[in-house]
């Protein structure tokens, strides 16, 4: 497995883990008390952290997939360039 693999199936767990972990909380009662509070924000922010970097890894993802519709017309202009550079590096006759 890619480390890109193993480390989006990782995010997922600790994503569930702390759902889990709060709807637990929340169910045995204990986050009505000070300390139950403390542990669901921590889930939470836990869950925001993973949510967030697995958003940006889908995203780059895809964006890797997806050739940019700009870059294609850079490329394109880019060996029209290129082309014309070497039309014009044609030596002069010197006399």
């Amino acid at each position: 497995m890619s480390d890109r693999g193993f480390i989006f199936l990782f995010s997922v767990l600790m994503m569930l883990a702390g759902l889990a972990v709060i709807g637990w909380l929340f169910a045995t009662g204990q986050a009505g008390t000070i300390d139950g509070l403390f542990l669901v924000c921590s889930c939470a922010v836990i869950d925001l952290a993973f949510g967030l970097y697995l958003r940006w890894m889908l995203r780059s993802a895809i964006s890797e997939v997806k050739p940019h519709r700009v870059s294609a017309a850079a490329d394109a202009s880019a060996r029209r360039a290129t082309s014309e550079a070497r039309a014009a590096a044609i030596p002069q006759n010197a006399h």
